[in-house]
């Protein structure tokens, strides 16, 4: 205990002060300081009773914890009493310092009931943070005067209170679950995820034609010669690349003169056959290689006519550049380009796996592109593939192809025309909507 005469403590009034410090700024739960604050400050400083306000903005001022008391009955006379007193005692100010407080010089309406609810002699310290935030404040009564010293020690620990105070986390209201908007608004929300809305996903878009003729290989060779340039009209039947023709023309010229020298035995043999009856029984052999020859000089003939292919269609040639084939040897039916109607285009669009969606013919698309983002197309999905297929990048996407549906196309659009559509799929709730890829996450971790 301090000595009360002196405005320094004492020794041992010391030491119970580093140990009141030093518990207040252990304590980890919010509950547990109030109790430390109004029950051990009776160490080292001597009163009847304490209370520990906490405020808002200076009020309304609010019991926290009273000296002796498990539970503050907030609706006791005594409690109700204290709040009003303080509310009308406190002035609102910066200085953290104690004072004194007494009825002689209350208000009448605090005065009439002090005698019933308090001591004479009220020391309260303010409990300011180290900016100066007002957190509560100390009330400890007693029957004599408060001396300078006491007051000195009090306003020490009002200084360690407020800053433990302030250092522990600030627990969640109950109140805020008791509040009528709270409950309404989070009722209000949990219904809001049974509302059905479209379920979406992104994908890669790129413009494709529709219906393009196809230029393949018709043979195993080496192309010569592309005639044309991408994006370059062209019309049906315009030669559009030469294969290289030396094998096939020699071929050809190998079986003309076969079939020629088929066709001199076979007519001399019909000429001796009336004279001679072993000659005439080769007739019909010799016949036979002259069909013979006939037909790998019909086939080289067909063989060295395909060295020039030619376009079925109308259209622009689709391909990427001329220097990819020029050189390059080729299978049969191997893809070289396409003979697009620049009229009539298509999209097809990736959709990965991870973000699929159930689709229907004619779900409905709007696909974003990057060169003209600002109009969106709309389109209807005519074709979804049923398995995965790995793409350039080692990426496995479903293939979906749609149609445009916008009547005035933009002029500036164009085949590879590459952006992002937006592929919608059945109605499910909101909350399927929005936790569907962790919901599918969860369940492939967990397994079920």
């Amino acid at each position: 205990m301090s000595d009360s005469s002196s405005p320094y403590p004492s020794s041992d009034g010391l030491t119970i002060l580093l140990q009141l410090e030093a518990s207040a700024r252990r304590v980890l739960e919010a509950d547990a300081l109030p109790f430390l604050i109004v029950n051990e400050t009776r160490r080292l400083l001597n009163y009847r009773q304490a209370a520990l306000f906490t405020a808002v903005d200076a009020k309304p001022w609010r019991v926290q914890a009273v000296s002796s008391l498990a539970v503050v009955d907030r609706n006791a006379p005594m409690m109700q009493w204290l709040e009003r007193a303080l509310s009308q005692l406190y002035v609102a100010d910066d200085d953290a310092r104690p004072r004194c407080f007494q009825a002689a010089t209350s208000p009448l309406d605090v005065a009439r009931d002090w005698a019933e609810f308090s001591l004479p002699h009220v020391a309260w310290a303010p409990l300011r943070a180290p900016a100066g935030t007002l957190l509560g404040g100390l009330w400890l009564v007693r029957e004599t005067p408060w001396q300078d010293g006491e007051l000195a020690l009090l306003e020490r620990l009002a200084e360690t209170y407020a800053h433990a105070w302030r250092a522990l986390p600030k627990p969640i209201s109950p109140s805020l679950l008791q509040l009528p908007w709270f409950r309404y608004t989070a009722l209000a929300l949990g219904l809001s995820l049974l509302i059905p809305v479209r379920m979406s996903a992104l994908a890669p878009v790129e413009v494709i034609a529709k219906q393009p003729f196809v230029v393949s290989a018709p043979l195993d060779g080496v192309i010569a010669e592309v005639m044309v340039h991408p994006n370059d009209k062209v019309g049906a039947g315009q030669t559009l690349l030469r294969f290289e023709d030396t094998v096939l023309r020699n071929a050809y010229e190998v079986a003309e003169k076969s079939l020629a020298v088929a066709e001199a035995e076979h007519m001399r043999a019909m000429q001796g056959a009336f004279l001679d009856d072993k000659t005439k029984a080769d007739v019909a052999l010799l016949k036979a290689k002259v069909d013979l020859a006939r037909a790998e000089r019909d086939y080289a003939s067909e063989m060295l006519a395909r060295i020039e292919v030619k376009s079925g269609n109308d259209g622009v040639a689709v391909f990427r550049d001329q220097a990819d084939w020029v050189g390059k040897p080729v299978k049969t039916g191997e893809r070289i380009m396409e003979i697009a109607d620049p009229q009539r285009m298509a999209l097809r669009i990736n959709l990965p796996v991870k973000d699929a969606i159930s689709l229907r013919d004619g779900a409905e698309v709007r696909a974003f592109f990057d060169a003209d983002p600002l109009h969106p197309l709309a389109a209807q999905v005519t074709h979804s593939s049923y398995q995965a297929e790995v793409l350039p990048g080692d990426l496995l996407d479903y293939r979906v192809d749609a149609d445009l549906q916008d009547n005035s196309l933009p002029e500036s659009l164009r085949i590879g025309w590459q952006g992002t559509a937006k592929v919608y799929g059945d109605r499910a709730p909101l909350f399927y909507y929005l936790f569907r890829r962790p919901i599918s996450a969860l369940r492939q971790y967990l397994g079920f």
